[in-house]
C-alpha cells in the first residue's frame, strides 16, 4: 500500500482561496509545473525560496508513493525588463552590456542556477525544458488561439483579445482582479494603438532590427511573449489539463493569469487543478533591491562576504531557516534570526546522531506512532513544514529526556523513531548533515574567537598593536577573518 492511501494531503489552491482535498487527475500519478528562471544574472535568494519551496512539495509527494512529473522551465527569451510589452528582451540587454551572446549569457547563469540549487540540495526537475527549444510549438499554439478567434495579428504582432475571451469566460478569476480595473488602469504604451483594447497581451513581438533573438514566423520575424512558453511547455509535458501548477506570488498577475487565459483558448480546458504561490523574501525587514544595497546573493551568504551578515551560514542551515516558515507567508532574513536556525539545525542533527546511543528498555515513555502521523499531518496541512519541524523537535525533547535517563524507549520505538526522523529531516525536508554538525563545532568556534576577539581590543586599547595584529594575522591563516564596524567586531569564515 503507497503512503498517499493512508494520508489526506490538502494544498491551499490559490484559485479557490482555500485549502481543498488532493485528487490527482490520474489515481497515483502527478503532473507538475514551476515557472522557472529567467537566465540573465545569478538567481537570488527569493528565487531560491520558490524552488525550495516546491523542492518540499516535490519531496513529499514522492515519499507519499505518487510517480511525480515535475517541470520546470527555464526562460532564455521573450521575457522583456519591468515584465512589460515594449523594450529590450532581458537576456538580450544582458548579453549587450557583458558583450556576449545571448546564449552564452543563458549558459552563464543557467549553470550558476543550477549550481546554487544544488547546494541547497534540491532535486532536479524530472523535465527542464527552455523557451528557445521551443518555439515551433508556440508558433502552432499561438495559430490555434488566432483559429479560435481569441487572437489576432497586427503589424507582425499578434496580440491575445482578452474582451473576446472575456465574453464566455473570466479573465481575472486567479487574481481576483475585474476587467474594468484593468482597462482603467491600463498604461499608455508605444505601439497601443495595434491593439484592439490596451489590456490585450503580446504572444507573438515583431523584432525590431535590432533586436538580437528573432525567428521566422507566419507574421514575420519576431520573437514570442513572455507568457506563452509556459503554457506550451507545460501542455506538452503534462497535457491540457495537469495536477499542480507553482511559482512565486509576484508571477500570479500577469504571468499565470495569462496562462489560463491562453490555455484555455488553445484547448478549451482549464489548464490547472490546484494553483500555488510561494511568498516573498525579505531582508532585515526591508524589501531586498541591490540599488540599495539591502540584498545578497546565496554565494555570499555560503561565504560571509557580506556586509548584512556576521558570518557565513551553510546552505543546509540556510534551508533549515527558510522551511521554518510556511512557504505562502512572507519570510525575513536576518542575522539573528540565522543564528537561531544554525543552533536549531544543530540540534536536531546531533539529537539524530545520539539515537544509536540511547539504552532501550522493555516500554517507551512516548507514543512514537502517535508522533509520527502527527508528522505526517503537519505536511498534509498544505505542506506546514513549520509545524513538522515543531514536531521533530519534540522527538528532540524526548531524546535528550532518554539521554538523562528521565525517559524511557524501547527497541522497536528506537528503530521507529530513527527511520522516521530520518524519512522527514533527509527526504522531505531534503536537508543534509554538514560539518559543523558532524563535529558540534560551531559553538566552541564562536567562544573561541569570541576570547581572541577580547584579547585583541584590550591589546588594541592599550597601543600594543603587534598582539593585536598577531591574533588577526593567525587567525586569517586559519580562515578566519574579523571584520571590525561601529558594533563592534565580528568573524567570517573562509571556504
Amino acid at each position: 500500500m503507497k503512503r498517499y492511501e493512508t494520508q489526506e494531503l490538502k494544498i491551499y489552491n490559490s484559485i479557490k482561496g482555500e485549502k481543498e482535498v488532493f485528487k490527482p487527475i490520474n489515481d497515483g500519478m502527478v503532473g507538475m509545473y514551476v515557472c522557472g528562471p529567467t537566465v540573465y544574472n545569478n538567481v537570488h535568494l527569493g528565487n531560491c525560496r520558490t524552488f525550495i519551496s516546491f523542492d518540499l512539495v516535490f519531496r513529499y509527494l514522492k515519499h507519499l508513493g505518487y510517480k511525480i512529473r515535475y517541470v520546470r522551465n527555464i526562460t532564455d527569451a521573450g521575457h522583456l525588463e519591468n515584465d512589460a510589452e515594449e523594450g529590450e528582451d532581458r537576456i538580450a540587454k544582458k548579453a549587450r552590456l557583458e558583450e556576449l551572446e545571448p546564449m552564452e549569457i543563458v549558459q552563464k547563469y543557467t549553470i550558476d542556477f543550477h549550481d546554487i540549487l544544488s547546494l541547497f540540495n534540491n532535486i532536479p526537475p524530472s523535465i527542464e525544458p527552455t523557451a528557445t527549444g521551443h518555439i515551433v510549438e508556440q508558433i502552432e499554439i499561438i495559430k490555434k488561439i488566432i483559429d479560435n478567434g481569441l487572437a489576432y495579428e497586427a503589424n507582425g504582432n499578434v496580440y491575445f483579445d482578452v474582451l473576446k475571451y472575456n465574453e464566455n469566460n473570466h479573465y481575472g478569476i486567479l487574481s481576483g482582479r475585474k476587467i474594468e480595473d484593468l482597462i482603467a488602469n491600463t498604461r499608455s504604451l508605444a505601439g497601443q494603438e495595434e491593439k484592439k483594447n490596451p489590456q490585450d497581451f503580446a504572444l507573438w513581438k515583431r523584432a525590431e532590427p535590432q533586436h538580437i533573438m528573432r525567428w521566422p514566423s507566419p507574421w514575420g520575424v519576431g520573437f514570442p511573449g513572455w507568457h506563452i512558453e509556459c503554457t506550451v511547455m507545460s501542455s506538452k509535458y503534462l497535457g491540457d489539463s495537469f495536477d499542480i501548477h507553482g511559482g512565486g506570488m509576484d508571477l500570479k498577475f500577469p504571468h499565470h493569469e495569462c496562462e489560463i487565459a491562453q490555455g484555455k483558448a488553445a484547448s478549451g480546458k482549464d489548464p490547472v487543478n490546484y494553483w500555488m504561490h510561494a511568498n516573498m523574501l525579505t531582508l532585515n525587514g526591508k524589501k531586498m533591491a541591490k540599488s540599495t544595497g539591502n540584498n545578497i546573493l546565496p554565494r555570499e551568504l555560503f561565504t560571509g562576504e557580506n556586509t548584512n551578515l556576521s558570518k557565513a551560514y551553510a546552505p543546509s542551515v540556510a534551508r533549515f531557516f527558510m522551511l521554518q516558515a510556511n512557504y505562502r507567508s512572507i519570510l525575513d532574513f536576518s542575522d539573528e534570526a540565522l543564528q537561531a536556525a544554525e543552533k536549531g539545525f544543530h540540534r536536531l542533527m546531533n539529537a539524530y546522531q545520539d539515537i544509536e546511543l540511547l539504552e532501550s528498555s522493555a516500554s517507551s515513555s512516548f507514543d512514537v506512532k502517535q508522533w509520527k502521523q502527527s508528522c505526517y499531518d503537519a505536511m498534509n496541512d498544505d505542506f506546514n513544514s513549520p509545524i513538522l519541524i515543531a514536531q521533530l523537535f519534540e522527538a528532540v525533547k524526548f531524546i535528550n529526556s532518554v539521554k538523562a535517563e528521565k525517559a524511557r524507549i524501547s527497541k522497536a520505538d528506537q528503530e521507529l523513531l530513527k527511520q522516521t526522523l530520518s524519512d522527514f529531516i533527509f527526504d522531505v525536508l531534503g536537508l543534509e548533515e554538514t560539518e559543523e554538525a558532524n563535529n558540534d563545532d560551531t559553538e566552541k568556534i564562536d567562544g573561541l574567537v569570541s576570547i581572541l576577539i577580547k584579547i585583541r581590543n584590550k591589546a588594541r586599547a592599550d597601543k600594543d598593536f603587534t598582539t593585536a595584529d598577531t591574533v588577526r594575522d593567525q587567525l586569517i591563516e586559519m580562515g578566519i577573518e574579523l571584520k571590525d564596524g561601529k558594533d563592534g567586531t565580528t568573524y567570517s569564515l573562509k571556504s
